[in-house]
C-alpha cells in the first residue's frame, strides 16, 4: 500500500460515498451545512486526518511538536445529514474497515496528559508501520507495540447551539478514545439535533485504555463505515457491541501490573503509572518520559476495587508482549 492515502489509491466497493480529508471541521455545531446527505444503511468511506490535522509527518521532529499550531488539532471528517434522523433516534454506526497509512506519532505535550506536573518538557516518538500486515511496530528505546487501528473521535452535533469545543468527550460521542471502537464493532450514538450531523477523525494505530499521556499512535487513516437508524431509542449516552475478545492482541504473554490505592481514583490513576513508570525504568532501560508514552500507547488503566470505603484500587496493566 502507499504511504500515503487519497481517494485515488484507496477505494471501497461498497462505499455509496466518499468524505474527501479537506471536507473537514473543528468542533461541533447543529448549524455545520452537512458536507454530504445519505441515506440510513449506506456505506461511507471517510478520508480522515490525524490528531494534529496533518502538522505531525512522518518526518516530523521535537521542533515540529513544540510549533504545533493547536487551533488545527483534531479535525473530523463531515458532518454527515442522514435523512430521516430525528432526536431521540439513536444512529447505529458499523465500523467496517481502516486503511492505515503506515506512520504516526506519540508525544508528551506540556500542560496535557495524566502526569503533566511530572513530564513537563516535550517529547517525542514517531512511528513507522506496515499498513498490510499491521505487525507489531517498534519502540525506539525498545520493545514492540501491537497494534489495532480505531477511531479516537466519532460522534453527532450536540442540541445546544453555537460552537463547541471537539476535545471533551460528550453525551453524543466526540473525542471518545475508546480504543476498542475498531473493525467489527457497531456503535449507537443518541441523536440530538434533525440529520444527526455525523463526524469521525482523530484515528489511532494503537492506545492503551486510559491514553495516559495525552496521545495514543495518532495515525491518519481512511475509514469505512455505515450509517444506520434505530428510531426511538432515547440513548442518554454513547453504548457500542464487540463481537470478539479485545484484548487478545496484547494477552500472549501476560502483564506486569502496578497499583495506586486510596480515597481518590484520581490520585490512585497517577499513582498506578507511575509505579509502572519506575519498574519499567529499572527493567527494560526506559528513560521515564519514554515509559510514559510507551504506558500510554498499550498499557491499560482499570478500576479494580471501588466498594470498600474508604480506600479504592486502580491498576495499571503493562502487555509483557511488548518485551517478549
Amino acid at each position: 500500500m502507499p504511504a500515503e492515502l487519497n481517494s485515488e489509491t484507496i477505494m471501497c466497493i461498497a462505499c455509496t460515498h466518499t468524505i474527501h480529508r479537506a471536507q473537514h471541521h473543528f468542533g461541533w455545531n447543529r448549524d455545520f451545512p452537512p458536507a454530504l446527505t445519505a441515506k440510513p444503511g449506506e456505506t461511507i468511506l471517510f478520508e480522515c486526518m490525524d490528531s494534529s490535522g496533518g502538522q505531525m509527518g512522518a518526518d516530523a521532529t521535537l521542533e515540529t511538536l513544540v510549533n504545533l499550531d493547536f487551533a488545527k488539532i483534531n479535525p473530523v471528517s463531515g458532518p454527515v445529514y442522514v435523512e430521516g434522523a430525528k432526536p431521540g433516534d439513536a444512529l447505529k454506526v458499523t465500523i467496517r474497515k481502516f486503511h492505515p497509512i503506515g506512520h504516526g506519532w506519540t508525544a508528551n505535550i506540556p500542560g496535557f496528559g495524566l502526569l503533566a506536573d511530572h513530564f513537563k518538557d516535550p517529547a517525542l516518538h514517531v512511528w513507522k508501520y506496515d499498513s498490510v500486515t499491521m505487525a507489531p511496530s517498534a519502540f525506539g528505546p525498545g520493545g514492540r507495540v501491537p497494534l489495532k487501528p480505531f477511531t479516537g473521535t466519532i460522534g453527532v452535533a450536540p442540541a445546544e447551539p453555537g460552537l463547541h469545543s471537539v476535545l471533551p468527550p460528550r453525551r453524543v460521542g466526540g473525542n471518545l478514545d475508546i480504543r476498542d471502537l475498531t473493525a467489527g464493532v457497531t456503535l449507537y450514538l443518541p441523536i440530538e439535533t434533525e440529520g444527526a450531523l455525523f463526524s469521525v477523525g482523530d484515528t489511532h494505530a494503537a492506545q492503551g485504555d486510559g491514553e495516559v499521556c495525552g496521545t495514543a499512535i495518532e495515525s491518519q487513516m481512511n475509514v469505512e463505515l455505515t450509517l444506520d437508524l434505530v428510531k426511538g431509542a432515547n440513548l442518554q449516552t454513547p453504548r457500542f457491541t464487540t463481537t470478539e475478545p479485545v484484548t487478545r492482541h496484547l494477552d500472549g504473554a501476560g502483564y506486569e501490573v502496578t497499583t495506586g490505592i486510596g480515597p481518590d481514583l484520581m490520585t490512585g490513576a497517577k499513582e498506578a503509572v507511575m509505579r509502572m513508570i519506575d519498574l519499567l525504568a529499572a527493567e527494560h532501560g526506559l528513560n521515564p518520559v519514554d515509559a510514559y508514552m510507551l504506558c500510554s500507547v498499550c498499557g491499560d488503566l482499570r478500576i479494580s476495587e471501588i466498594v470498600d470505603m474508604p480506600n479504592w484500587v486502580v491498576s495499571f496493566y503493562f502487555p509483557r508482549i511488548v518485551f517478549a
